[in-house]
């Protein structure tokens, strides 16, 4: 008896551990009750694995800091620390640990490392004099025991709040995969969430209710709280998409799902499954939104049929890939299942009669001299500016809109998206070479707010490779960047201060570099550019003499520079 007390209360414990064999969603493909919760409070998330994000699939779990930076992050498992990046944007800083079973781990938007892994980043950074680095340590570098603190959770890179981002990666393939697929346990008791329903006419002669374009189509919330349309006309091969979300206890957040499937009288005619992905598959996240929809109304409407071009690997095998060919006289029952990891689901039954008519409301396409072939080349110009597509640059075949007028181009519409970068040249003949130094070619977003664009200088042409379409000019930056002291002034005695904080900006083609120097040293600052603030950790340095100066540099994208040097004192 004392044993089988014994056991039960193990499997209790394991339960509600948060990494749990006991899931049901848990795969037999992978080691359950291997990887431990990273942080040392409950589990909660605010993102969720496969999420649609603007660019691209969100590839781990990010997990709430109650809304704080500096809680501790623990090693999920045993192993070494084999890729450490660190970066203004993107992960921010960010740390890899390889372990013994095949799998790697990887925490991201930290706010700083353990001491011993701090030690060895920061002497890479002084011998670099660059606070962006990038680290492969040996497996004998930095070796990590299972639940070490490893680093302190922040808001470093592209974070939107403090949160830990936490992954899961197979070590040889560097595919992400869902960390609840080994057994992590996540309260989730509600159903996800389907918002609006959209039909698509995919052939000629195809229609919804007379209308060739893409119509939304009204829904009835049942008791069960399913959801049921109206019935409706079709005729001719035709696809449906959803926009949807889903929640979890303890969270308010709008996650993405982690499983939909679309069955045509009770055959499975399409599925999703968020499972895992490789990083070189993001971009056609195009194809599987109505991306135009997205950049008019930034609604994501999620395709329940698969586009020709669209080589996603989160498709299960799917009939006629949810393409659904409607004939007249015959009657049809559609459902859509969205479904979350814990298996909640809502449903959407979609009766349709197929009834073949005139078409009422045409999707159109205006024709223009700019026509793009997908499988080939494709370069135009007009008034000395010329954009080069490569092959393959687009999905499908189009008109481009292409024109230009008091000196701005415009590419098109940001409606269209691109598998590639192109290139856009502006012919810069006609100005001076000091005109020149301070051009460089900007986007300019539907507020009209202007935006670098990396910028290529010849003699007489500039350039830039980008995957933006919209509108583009050249604009001129003769203004320096500003620098600014922000918890000290000159000749201040610092003997119990523990930073130095400098606020840096520029509002034209913005910071391109920084560079601190004190005593004419290369110093490490950190910069935070979503402040705008470099900070220098006073403990760094042992200071032997009083009186030091600190010298701070910022270039512009032009190559416009300011300086400050100021004094200060310290001993220590």
């Amino acid at each position: 008896m004392k044993v089988r007390k014994v056991i039960v209360i193990l499997i209790l414990c394991c339960y509600f551990n948060g990494f749990s064999q006991g899931n049901a969603n848990s795969n037999p493909l992978y080691p359950a009750n291997y990887f431990n919760n990273p942080l040392e409070i409950p589990l909660v998330l605010s993102g969720t694995f496969g999420e649609l994000r603007s660019n691209h699939f969100h590839s781990g779990l990010d997990i709430k800091t109650e809304g704080r930076e500096g809680l501790n992050v623990v090693a999920s498992a045993a192993g070494y620390v084999s890729r450490i990046k660190i970066a203004h944007w993107g992960y921010g800083k960010a740390i890899y640990i390889t372990h013994p079973n095949g799998y790697t781990s990887v925490y991201a938007h930290l706010k700083k490392f353990n001491k011993r892994i701090e030690a060895y980043i920061k002497k890479q950074q002084y011998a670099k004099e660059s606070f962006e680095i990038q680290l492969f340590p040996s497996a004998t570098t930095l070796p990590i025991s299972e639940n070490e603190i490893i680093a302190l959770s922040g808001n470093s890179g592209g974070s939107g709040g403090p949160h830990l981002h936490f992954e899961i990666r197979d070590t040889k393939t560097e595919k992400p995969i869902n960390p609840m697929l080994f057994g992590i346990n996540i309260n989730d008791s509600k159903k996800p969430r389907i918002n609006t329903l959209i039909g698509y006419s995919l052939s000629e002669e195809a229609h919804i209710n007379k209308i060739s374009k893409p119509t939304q189509i009204s829904l009835v919330q049942l008791e069960n709280g399913d959801l049921i349309s109206k019935n409706i006309d079709a005729f001719g091969k035709i696809g449906f998409g959803i926009n949807a979300y889903d929640q979890l206890d303890g969270a308010y957040n709008k996650n993405g799902l982690y499983n939909l499937e679309m069955k045509v009288n009770g055959e499975k005619m399409h599925e999703f499954n968020a499972s895992s992905f490789s990083f070189s598959e993001s971009k056609y996240i195009n194809l599987l939104i109505d991306y135009e929809r997205f950049a008019n109304l930034k609604q994501r409407i999620q395709k329940c049929f698969v586009e020709p071009s669209n080589k996603l690997s989160l498709y299960k095998k799917s009939n006629e890939n949810g393409y659904i060919n409607i004939e007249d006289g015959l009657n049809y029952n559609v459902e859509i299942i969205a479904k979350d990891f814990k298996g909640n689901s809502q449903r959407i039954t979609i009766p349709i009669s197929g009834k073949k008519d005139s078409i009422l409301v045409k999707d159109t396409e205006t024709i223009t001299p700019y026509e793009i072939n997908r499988d080939t080349f494709n370069k135009f110009s007009l008034n000395g500016i010329t954009v080069a597509f490569p092959k393959n640059t687009f999905y499908n075949d189009f008109y481009l809109d292409f024109e230009v007028k008091d000196s701005i181009a415009k590419v098109h519409s940001p409606t269209v998206p691109l598998h590639k970068n192109y290139t856009l040249t502006f012919d810069v003949s006609n100005y001076s070479e000091i005109e020149k130094k301070q051009l460089y070619i900007a986007s300019i977003n539907e507020k009209g707010r202007s935006q670098y664009e990396t910028t290529v200088k010849k003699d007489l042409s500039f350039y830039t490779s980008t995957k933006k379409l919209g509108k583009f000019t050249l604009i001129s930056d003769n203004v320096k960047p500003k620098i600014k002291l922000i918890n000290f002034k000159n000749e201040q005695w610092l003997t119990n201060s523990n930073s130095l904080k400098v606020k840096i900006s520029d509002n034209e083609s913005g910071i391109k570099s920084y560079r601190g120097e004190i005593d004419g040293a290369w110093i490490l600052m950190e910069y935070e550019p979503k402040k705008n603030m470099l900070v220098y950790d006073l403990n760094d340095k042992t200071f032997s003499t009083a009186k030091h100066n600190l010298k701070v540099t910022v270039t512009d994208n032009v190559g416009n520079v300011a300086t400050i040097n100021t004094t200060f004192f310290r001993k220590k």
